[in-house]
């Protein structure tokens, strides 16, 4: 502090004596910008350019201080200048796509650093600059070929490894963007991002355990990161490692109130049953990762069309649950009224049920290649009508598709169980049970309330004809079996121990679960020990595939379900082989999907209010055979006049809220909330 008080003595002194001396008030800016007096700085450096305008380097300065600040505006207009000067400077054009970036101009960026490069192709920081920018407009390939070239011009570039790692994953290439993170910590032992990446990768690869390491490094690292708190309690729920849990949640929902950035709205649903916390979760997200983008200018509607054309977007139109959920829609979709369009940002698996969709709508878009500007643009280009957004803030989403405004009318549909609280979705689709009138302000969407179930189901799915027995299943033949086929991440402390008294009071009975790793098995294992319970009651059984699944679970008596986080799929599922779900009612969305499917198969008598209704109920129906015949005789009687699997009926009501939305859209109306009768 000593000397930079003693080189703005200098600076001034110096100008003391010649006024008009550039080079002084350019240096004094300097000093003064270290010594945090940014205002002061700004004025000399501006008083070096009046003196003399085309100087490059007060220029540069400027810009610098303006970009650091945040005034972007600014700095892009100082950055131009000097290249107006310098039109050959590469540094001048990083810094300019730089500023560019950070206003969220992602193809000006591109045209920067892309301009820079003309003049020096060797710039490691251009072409890791110019990655980012490819990466962000989902131009993943073109991104790897960027950093990997800035790579072997700088062998131990950390930032690029990083990057690489990004966007290998975004292609689904885990073990190459594990190798890249770790090879970012290997030159960065200390790299925030790298741990922080890691771990959302290892998770993904169901390393769980690792996932979790990691992110408790860059934890150490950076105590405050953004979201991460919400990562390892995630990853947490994925092992069923429950230490300190309510003790974090507690924290966690403290630091929610006061608006700060500690965990993804998808993360928080199996943690908490509180649908005014699950919508401000939702808010912080979206406005901090994908607030509304005008780039591609406003887009109000389009001439009528003679048919109205719909778009799904999804990454799972392939073997999956949400594709043996929605297959049949689109094939039944009134071709005389729509014109349906799939646009797929998933794997081309052209397996059974990709190759049924890509038959079962009028246009099927490949679209996984495509940036995010340009899929919207596409959008645009044919004119979509209502976009409809199968993904919601899920992994494999693209929301900023939807932020860029794809369509005059964007819905959230099936995947993401809540509010999205961002102002470009118009419309969330749900029914009564879900979101009942004194739960909307819980919602930034209008609510589209289907008569019956909101979720859609495929009246006739494969089921693997392999005969299998109890025994197969390392089921004891005459216990009973409870089952639960939920993801381990929606099993809380309380749920469990719900069970356990519920194995307590029904001697010699089973719990059926499903498990894709040790870690998690073993600690579900001491967590039943330490309950009194003996380990071998617990059962559990791998993923396999859908029809498999479906061959499987028909062994079980009863299937338990989870809350705040419900079966959603699975509890179709389970109904559809004529196994009962008993659900414990909640508040907020996803604590309300069982609830809503079964009232949908007319079993309102499995929906109980409290945990204490739900343990009594699950114990009653064990040990009363009777009782049990009678709801199971009713549900297969049910399953072929019910609405859940009632199809056409689904489709027809569907489009309904469809055409109503685009009237009221056509019209000059807001949207508003619209009921489907």
């Amino acid at each position: 502090m000593g000397q930079l008080e003693s080189a703005e003595r200098s600076y001034n002194k110096a100008l003391t004596l010649n006024p008009n001396f550039p080079e002084a008030h350019n240096n004094l800016g300097n000093t003064l910008m270290e010594r945090g007096q940014i205002d002061n700085a700004i004025s000399s450096y501006q008083r070096a350019l009046v003196i003399n305008p085309n100087y490059i380097e007060a220029h540069s300065n400027l810009g610098n201080i303006f970009l650091e600040n945040n005034e972007l505006d600014n700095a892009v207009k100082s950055f131009q200048r000097a290249l107006e000067i310098d039109p050959q400077n590469p540094a001048l054009y990083n810094n300019l796509g730089n500023s560019y970036k950070k206003l969220g101009r992602n193809q000006d960026a591109l045209n920067s650093y892309s301009k820079g490069l003309s003049y020096n192709p060797e710039s490691t920081d251009l072409l890791n600059n110019l990655g980012v920018t490819l990466n962000d407009l989902g131009q993943f390939k073109e991104a790897i070929k960027s950093y990997k070239r800035a790579i072997e011009i700088k062998l131990d570039y950390a930032e690029a490894y990083n990057n690489l790692g990004v966007s290998y994953n975004k292609l689904g290439q885990s073990d190459e963007a594990v190798q890249s993170y770790k090879k970012a910590l290997d030159i960065d032992p200390e790299y925030f991002d790298a741990y922080n990446n890691l771990g959302v990768v290892q998770k993904k690869l169901g390393q769980i355990d690792d996932s979790i390491v990691s992110y408790k490094k860059a934890l150490e690292i950076k105590p405050d990161a953004d979201f991460l708190l919400g990562d390892i309690l995630n990853a947490k729920m994925n092992m069923c490692q429950w230490e300190n849990l309510q003790v974090l949640i507690d924290d966690l929902k403290a630091r929610l109130a006061n608006n700060e950035k500690v965990i993804s709205p998808f993360s928080l649903l199996s943690l908490i049953d509180n649908p005014h916390l699950q919508r401000k979760a939702s808010e912080i997200f979206a406005s901090y990762y994908y607030p509304k983008d005008d780039s591609l200018g406003e887009l109000d509607s389009y001439s009528r069309h003679p048919k109205i054309r719909i778009g799904y977007f999804s990454a799972d139109f392939r073997m999956h649950p949400v594709a043996t959920l929605t297959a049949e829609l689109y094939e039944l979709h009134d071709r005389e009224e729509f014109e349906i369009h799939a646009f797929s940002f998933g794997p081309d698996t052209n397996d059974e049920m990709n190759l049924r969709i890509k038959a079962g709508v009028d246009h099927f878009h490949d679209v996984r290649e495509m940036s995010h500007k340009d899929l919207a643009i596409l959008s645009r280009s044919l004119e979509i009508d209502i976009a409809v957004d199968l993904g919601g803030f899920t992994g494999s989403s693209r929301p900023k598709v939807f932020a860029m405004r794809a369509a005059p009318l964007q819905v959230n549909y099936l995947v993401f169980p809540g509010t999205m609280c961002a102002n470009y979705i118009e419309y969330i689709i749900a029914d009564r049970i879900l979101i009942p009138k004194n739960k909307q302000k819980h919602y930034s969407e209008k609510i589209v309330y289907m008569p019956n179930s909101y979720q859609v189901n495929i009246r006739n799915l494969n089921i693997s004809d392999k005969v299998l027995s109890r025994d197969n299943l390392g089921l004891k033949t005459n216990n009973f079996v409870f089952c639960c086929f939920n993801n381990a991440y929606k099993i809380t402390p309380k749920v469990f121990s719900s069970w356990m008294r519920i194995l307590h009071k029904v001697e010699d009975s089973q719990l059926w679960l499903l498990t894709n790793n040790d870690v998690t098995l073993n600690n579900l294992k001491k967590a039943a020990v330490s309950q009194g319970i003996n380990e071998n009651r617990l059962v559990f059984a791998p993923y396999v595939t859908i029809s498999k699944h479906l061959n499987r679970i028909k062994h079980a008596d009863l299937f338990l379900d989870t809350r705040p986080y419900n079966a959603h799929t699975t509890s179709s599922d389970a109904l559809r082989m004529g196994i009962p779900v008993l659900t414990c009612i909640g508040q907020s969305f996803p604590s309300r999907v069982a609830a809503s499917i079964l009232n949908s198969v007319n079993l309102p008598e499995l929906i109980t209010d409290t945990q204490e209704e739900y343990e009594s109920l699950a114990i009653e129906l064990a040990t009363n055979p009777i009782k049990l015949k009678n709801i199971k005789d009713k549900l297969i009687n049910n399953l072929s006049t019910a609405p859940l699997f009632d199809t056409p009926l689904f489709t027809r009501n569907l489009e309904l809220a469809y055409k109503t939305m685009y009237e009221k859209h056509h019209s000059g109306m807001k949207p508003e909330h619209i009921f489907v009768d």
